[in-house]
């Protein structure tokens, strides 16, 4: 199962059902929190696969600027996973009030990150949407929203390749929401 959309310069934004572990991309985005503790969900995950080394990044991270806010990422190495680096992103959970625009904000801090390391393609997970709880159609009108507007918005960002990585059962929520033209 996939979408994906081509958009000005043969940039392309695609959602799939797959393993964000197992996709070819520069760089992926950890949903993290803001203390980059990966105790649970897809944290743990990448965190186990990377092995101790980006633990040990995050920790110093924390030590040097402090708690991660919201909408906001912090950049380590990949350990042993084949990427050029990971962002953690802290996004928002469901109750802290205006969970589609901090999604949102979230999002693109992550697109301009991996844009200001040149990298070409990053691969992101359902921000939220997991241990976080936010409702997966707000996730996914934000990605409907976010994604063109980046490009819009930053031209000539060296991201050509945005993948959204989805569970079976989130992708038919994703795709009834990114398949609508409205906005876009």
């Amino acid at each position: 199962m996939e979408f994906s959309r081509t958009f000005n310069g043969g940039r392309v934004f695609k959602a799939s059902v797959s393993d964000l572990l197992g996709v070819s991309v520069d760089a992926i985005v950890n949903p993290a929190n803001s203390g980059l503790s990966h105790g649970g969900g897809l944290a743990a995950a990448i965190s186990d696969e990377a092995g101790p080394e980006l633990d040990r990044q995050c920790e110093r991270a924390i030590e040097k600027i402090g708690r991660i806010p919201v909408t906001q990422n912090v950049v380590t190495t990949a350990g042993q996973l084949p990427y050029k680096g990971v962002i953690h992103a802290v996004g928002p959970r469901m109750g802290d009030g205006d969970e589609g625009p901090k999604i949102e904000r979230t999002v693109v801090n992550c697109l301009r990150r991996a844009g200001s390391r040149g990298w070409k393609s990053v691969a992101l997970p359902a921000i939220s949407t997991g241990l976080f709880c936010v409702p997966m159609d707000v996730c996914a009108e934000v990605f409907r929203r976010a994604v063109p507007r980046y490009w819009q918005e930053y031209p000539d960002s060296s991201v050509e390749l945005i993948w959204l990585c989805l569970t079976i059962d989130a992708y038919p929520v994703f795709e009834k929401v990114l398949s609508q033209e409205r906005d876009l």
